[in-house]
Protein backbone atom coordinates (compact mmCIF):
# COMPACT_ATOMS: atom_id res chain seq x y z
CA UNK A 1 0.00 0.00 0.00
CA UNK A 2 1.21 3.52 -0.82
CA UNK A 3 0.84 6.44 1.57
CA UNK A 4 1.35 10.20 1.43
CA UNK A 5 1.98 11.71 4.86
CA UNK A 6 0.85 15.29 5.26
CA UNK A 7 3.05 17.92 6.89
CA UNK A 8 1.57 17.24 10.33
CA UNK A 9 3.42 13.88 10.38
CA UNK A 10 7.17 13.84 10.84
CA UNK A 11 9.97 11.68 9.57
CA UNK A 12 9.69 9.29 12.53
CA UNK A 13 6.19 8.31 11.40
CA UNK A 14 7.46 7.77 7.85
CA UNK A 15 10.18 5.50 9.22
CA UNK A 16 7.55 3.39 11.01
CA UNK A 17 5.66 2.92 7.74
CA UNK A 18 8.80 2.15 5.70
CA UNK A 19 10.18 -0.23 8.36
CA UNK A 20 6.92 -2.17 8.14
CA UNK A 21 7.12 -2.57 4.37
CA UNK A 22 4.93 0.29 3.19
CA UNK A 23 5.72 2.79 0.45
CA UNK A 24 5.51 6.16 2.22
CA UNK A 25 6.23 9.66 0.95
CA UNK A 26 5.87 12.92 2.83
CA UNK A 27 4.96 16.38 1.63
CA UNK A 28 8.07 17.55 3.50
CA UNK A 29 10.30 15.22 1.43
CA UNK A 30 8.73 16.53 -1.74
CA UNK A 31 8.94 20.16 -0.61
CA UNK A 32 5.24 20.75 -1.20
CA UNK A 33 4.42 21.73 2.37
CA UNK A 34 1.60 24.27 2.47
CA UNK A 35 0.25 23.21 -0.92
CA UNK A 36 -3.43 23.85 -1.62
CA UNK A 37 -5.61 20.98 -0.32
CA UNK A 38 -7.17 20.32 -3.73
CA UNK A 39 -3.74 20.11 -5.38
CA UNK A 40 -2.52 17.68 -2.71
CA UNK A 41 -5.65 15.57 -3.19
CA UNK A 42 -5.05 15.51 -6.96
CA UNK A 43 -1.41 14.48 -6.45
CA UNK A 44 -2.48 11.62 -4.20
CA UNK A 45 -4.99 10.41 -6.78
CA UNK A 46 -2.41 10.62 -9.56
CA UNK A 47 0.17 8.70 -7.47
CA UNK A 48 -2.51 6.30 -6.17
CA UNK A 49 -1.57 7.08 -2.57
CA UNK A 50 -3.69 7.12 0.55
CA UNK A 51 -3.38 10.50 2.25
CA UNK A 52 -2.75 10.49 5.99
CA UNK A 53 -3.45 13.87 7.54
CA UNK A 54 -4.73 15.53 10.67
CA UNK A 55 -6.14 18.39 8.56
CA UNK A 56 -9.89 18.42 9.18
CA UNK A 57 -10.53 20.19 5.87
CA UNK A 58 -10.17 16.78 4.22
CA UNK A 59 -13.06 15.41 6.29
CA UNK A 60 -15.59 17.08 3.97
CA UNK A 61 -16.61 14.10 1.82
CA UNK A 62 -18.46 16.36 -0.60
CA UNK A 63 -15.23 18.15 -1.49
CA UNK A 64 -12.88 15.15 -1.08
CA UNK A 65 -14.80 11.96 -1.91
Amino acid sequence: MKFKLDENFGFRIKKIFVDNGFDAETVLDEKISGIDDKKLFDICIKEQRCLLTLDLDFSDVLVFP
